[in-house]
């Protein structure tokens, strides 16, 4: 088994997992039982079911402000939620301490074909057609990172004939020194600057996702970014671009969607809405030409519906559809939004503040809303953003102090056949924990006003 070789190993060393989440769990679980030797810390008090069970397993615990007070591991693992370049982990390795990752040591340890796409847009949804696209054609697919179930306490089930589908986010991929075998870049613009301070340095953690590939590989860029195809000169391995012109290994033109001379889907079969979907099939297609076929393809794109909380119907209100758009974190995602829509658009938006530029958006939100909503911290941005374009004509515009007055507001200016695009443009944590929280509290309101016959 290759997870009880790679413990037996580490025998004589003591590990550490900084933060007790969703996939360090798991990891932990897996590590005491193939008789790991432990220490768990959080600043956060572990729950009184997770406290029980690490204490039955003889799994050190150290919780609240001075759990990091003593550095007697030798192996610590941290979560993405803590950047590579954070005060703590320098400390850690100015003690010389090996810091590594859940999602680090999977990619050692994998037998699979590992497939990683990141992107500052469309990545879940590229991750889950590449996972679907693969699985209709017959293959064993493993779905995680970002997304799907954590990975590595299930590297024993992965043989060396499956596919394994990860979503990378720039935290995961600022300490990688291993790259996928199949590398996806959907795009890059501008995100979580709040963090990463500058865009060269967010710029920097996406690339990790490339450099590290070897001659076998294979690379996905988007050909029509300007940060990714600037990325071409760093391939090593098999090179495929998409979208840009027919210049592109797989490109649209005329309806279609082409991989080379082979027409592979009409692009009115997709059923998700907007062209940045368009971009996320290419790359998926790119992704898997090797291993599917047009038929997969198409049926793929004439059943899958989209990911939740990415342009999500979710009910109507006055007759007008509701859109759940929670993803939508960064400026660009919401202008992809807007422009999936012909229909008279009601937006809200706004959220925690990421440090963003919203000039543009504004100039999208003056050219196509017909009433804007602004709530959260970078409201205020937003709204200024489309009072002072150059396209702002008769734009409605109120300010709402939380989601649930925004949605009233919304209700008295929707019509038949408008829509509402609840897009927010910034991320969710003035107020929730995380995108899905902010999406199903949204879902949960239109719910309460839902015109349910018509």
């Amino acid at each position: 088994m290759i997870f009880r070789s790679f413990v037996e190993v580490l025998k004589n060393k003591k590990i550490a997992f900084i933060g007790v989440g969703i996939s360090h769990t798991d990891a932990i679980r897996m590590f005491a039982r193939n008789g790991a030797n432990l220490l768990v810390l959080d600043k956060k008090a572990m729950s009184g079911a997770i406290r029980e069970e690490f204490e039955n397993l003889s799994i050190e615990g150290r919780t609240g402000e001075k759990y990091l007070g003593k550095l007697d591991a030798d192996i610590y693992f941290r979560t993405p939620g803590i950047p590579f370049d954070s005060e703590m982990i320098r400390r850690l390795r100015k003690n010389d301490k090996i810091v590594t990752s859940e999602l680090e040591v999977f990619f050692e340890l994998c037998a699979g074909r590992i497939i990683g796409v990141t992107g500052s847009d469309g990545k879940t949804t590229t991750t889950t057609l590449i996972y679907e696209i693969l699985k209709q054609a017959g293959k064993k697919v493993h779905i995680g990172g970002n997304i799907g179930l954590p990975l590595l306490a299930r590297v024993d089930e992965i043989e060396c004939d499956d596919f394994v589908v990860v979503e990378l986010s720039s935290f995961q991929l600022e300490s990688m020194r291993v790259s996928p075998d199949i590398a996806v870049i959907t795009n890059i613009s501008e995100n979580h600057l709040n963090v990463h301070k500058t865009m060269e340095n967010y710029v920097a953690a996406k690339k990790n996702i490339i450099l590290h590939q070897n001659g076998f590989s294979r690379t996905v860029l988007n050909a029509g970014d300007n940060y990714t195809s600037e990325f071409a000169e760093l391939v090593r391995g098999q090179l495929v671009l998409f979208g840009g012109s027919r210049n592109s290994n797989v490109f649209a033109e005329g309806g279609k969607i082409w991989s080379g001379s082979e027409e592979v889907l009409e692009i009115g079969d997709i059923k998700l809405r907007g062209q940045h979907n368009v971009q996320n099939f290419m790359a998926a297609i790119a992704a898997t030409s090797e291993w599917a076929t047009a038929a997969d393809i198409k049926k793929v794109a004439t059943g899958f519906g989209g990911v939740e909380h990415r342009i999500e119907f979710c009910g109507k209100m006055n007759k007008a559809a509701c859109f759940n758009d929670s993803i939508a974190t960064t400026p660009l995602r919401t202008m992809a939004g807007l422009a999936s829509f012909e229909e008279p658009i009601v937006l809200i938006a706004g959220g925690s503040d990421k440090g963003l530029c919203f000039d543009e958006l504004g100039d999208a939100i003056a050219k196509r809303v017909k009433c804007l909503i602004v709530t959260g911290e970078t409201g205020p941005k937003i709204k200024e953003a489309a009072e002072k374009s150059q396209f702002f004509k008769a734009l409605d515009v109120f300010e709402a102090a939380e989601l649930g007055t925004a949605v009233e507001i919304a209700k008295e200016h929707l019509q038949e056949g408008d829509v509402l695009l609840f897009s927010p443009a910034s991320a969710s944590f003035d107020k929730y924990k995380n995108f899905e929280e902010r999406g199903e509290h949204f879902k949960k309101i239109i719910a309460q006003f839902d015109d349910k016959d018509s």
